[in-house]
């Protein structure tokens, strides 16, 4: 018995030391036994969790299928820019709207994709759409006629219930609202020398008939060029981001007095930027899509650090992601993904076809592609988190809701609209190094 019992004490050692050294092998086994016999198991399961969220993802993704198709109107157009409306407490959003090539927004039922309401600023062309986040009938739109419109969907005119105007010599291309709905701020287009980011106060929007709102102020010595994209942060009132033809993308703390003293870092992206975002836990990543299909993504964590910045900078997404027999033709944005903890890029074909993308710091990776609903270029899309589904719009003027598992009644894929954008893209690339990091 004695024997048996000293085998089985050896065994129980042995099992041990092998536990330990396949969970945690860089501990010591000796010094630190009770340390990682309590937390190696804790991370293998962390790591098993995150790997489920991400496969998570691939499954929805694999089971995405067209709910509905939007009526097309009288009048083809690109659809540019997408949104919906955010939910109230236990709500759904209930409205979707789109910024077309032919001036106008028309905004649908989130479930139905039913038409409901067109609004247009001709002569003027439209640029984004956003809906405030507080009132799920409010949305905006910036206007190159020097200013930003605010509608209310509730009510049956045409005319915007506000107006936020601009300097005499301001063409909008781009614009966001912060997170509480207090400041707008948009982007204009160079003209002589001059490059703005203009700021309101958005307080009181729904309580106006058809007021105009002089701006608080403007930022204008940090770009040199169009600012194609402004980006708040999702969850700090005070930060914005804003992307330019000059290659720069620029971190601002408006709470801050002067320009000169906001401005948190500028960074390089070496083209012409296309579209920016906020990513990683609490938001302190920003990335960049560019004209030339380029990628870059920043942790703005490390400015006060001895780390690098740079997480990815990938020259053309093109040649870095391998798709089969398909092919990426380019990018369309980026979304990230709070439960995963993953960023997302979207891309696709000339033909329709839709390309996911996962973002790593080693790397990006192909994660699905959804065939058969487009028939030309994608041009805007917006994922809702909350049930998983997906909003396209294309150059083909079809506005599709994919959900995982729908079926559609009609599965015919329409043909390519051919028609003829009235908004061009910008696509000059400046190479030189305009301004270094501030820390």
């Amino acid at each position: 018995n004695h024997i048996f019992l000293q085998q089985d004490v050896i065994a129980g050692f042995l099992y041990a030391i092998l536990i330990l050294v396949v969970f945690h092998p860089v501990v010591d086994l000796i010094d630190n036994f009770n340390l990682t016999y309590k937390y190696a198991p804790l991370i293998i399961i962390r790591t098993a969790f995150e790997m489920s969220a991400v496969e998570k993802i691939e499954e929805q993704l694999a089971s995405l299928r067209i709910a509905k198709r939007s009526t097309l109107s009288k009048e083809p157009a690109y659809l540019l820019d997408i949104d919906v409306s955010k939910p109230a407490q236990s709500e759904s959003s209930r409205f979707v709207a789109v910024s077309c090539s032919n001036k106008s927004i028309r905004v649908y039922n989130r479930e139905t994709l039913n038409f409901l309401r067109e609004y247009s600023s001709r002569p003027g062309i439209l640029n984004g759409v956003r809906f405030a986040h507080a009132c799920d009938s409010v949305v905006f739109s910036a206007c190159s006629d020097g200013t930003v419109k605010c509608w209310d969907i509730r009510l049956a005119t045409q005319k915007a219930v506000q107006v936020f105007s601009g300097y005499p010599s301001n063409v909008f291309i781009s614009f966001d609202i912060n997170c509480n709905d207090l400041i707008i701020c948009a982007g204009t287009e160079k003209v002589d020398k001059d490059t703005f980011l203009v700021f309101w106060d958005a307080r009181g929007v729904t309580n106006c008939a058809s007021t105009t709102k002089e701006p608080l102020g403007v930022y204008s010595e940090s770009h040199n060029d169009d600012i194609t994209k402004v980006c708040f942060h999702p969850i700090e009132p005070n930060l914005v981001v804003s992307g330019s033809t000059d290659g720069l993308v620029n971190v601002f703390d408006i709470n801050e007095d002067n320009e000169d003293d906001a401005l948190i870092s500028t960074c390089n992206s070496d083209s012409s930027v296309s579209f920016i975002g906020w990513s990683g836990k609490d938001y302190k990543q920003v990335y960049c899509l560019t004209h030339d299909e380029g990628f870059c993504w920043w942790d703005i964590a490390q400015l006060d650090t001895e780390e690098p910045i740079t997480l990815l900078h990938v020259l053309d997404v093109r040649d870095a992601v391998c798709v089969g027999n398909d092919s990426l033709h380019y990018l369309v944005g980026g979304l990230y993904h709070e439960k995963a903890d993953k960023l997302f890029l979207i891309g696709g074909t000339s033909t329709g076809s839709i390309h996911l993308m996962s973002c790593g710091t080693d790397g990006l990776s192909l994660l699905g592609t959804l065939c058969g609903g487009h028939s030309a270029t994608v041009r805007s899309f917006c994922w809702n988190l909350t049930d998983e589904s997906l909003l396209t719009g294309g150059e083909d003027a079809q506005l599709l809701l994919w959900k995982p598992g729908a079926v559609e009644r009609s599965l015919t894929k329409k043909a390519s609209m051919k028609i003829a954008s009235s908004v061009q893209k910008r696509v000059r690339v400046h190479n030189s190094s305009l301004k270094s990091r501030k820390k």
